[in-house]
């Protein structure tokens, strides 16, 4: 995964901050503690990054959530049904299936394609920490 360090891909998949992606956005990284899912910290504590733009700023991850499960979705049929020959309420169960136990991740995927969209890696300059050294 470092090998995508400074992509928008890399701050998509880790949920890291989009301007220095050098820690993760969510206060909990795991996503499957219903409780917390969406709890985000309030900025990166490196380069200062608001994460809420404005109030109800990730409303927008509502429509990029659509195609996202549609993604999860169509990824399901296509194993079950076509790859694996399953019939059809089969298949339909696996997909309710998946779309209930993705759904965290799916929301997650959201919100960090939501923020990429507004912010870029790099648009800030990283303040460098204050040493005790003198030259």
């Amino acid at each position: 995964m470092k090998l995508l360090k400074g992509t928008k891909v890399y701050s998509i998949l880790t949920g890291n901050c989009p301007v220095c992606q050098s820690e993760s956005m969510y206060s909990v990284q795991n996503p499957y503690k219903l409780s917390s899912t969406l709890k985000m910290e309030e900025r990166c504590s490196r380069c200062r990054t608001k994460y809420k733009i404005e109030p109800s700023f990730f409303y927008g991850a509502m429509y990029v959530s659509y195609p996202v499960g549609l993604i999860f979705a169509g990824t399901a049929f296509v194993l079950t049904y076509l790859a694996f020959d399953f019939s059809l309420i089969a298949t339909y169960a696996v997909i309710v299936a998946v779309m209930v136990l993705s759904l965290p991740i799916i929301l997650r995927i959201s919100r960090n394609i939501w923020i990429n969209f507004f912010m870029h890696y790099g648009s800030h300059k990283v303040p460098l920490k204050k040493s005790n050294t003198r030259f």
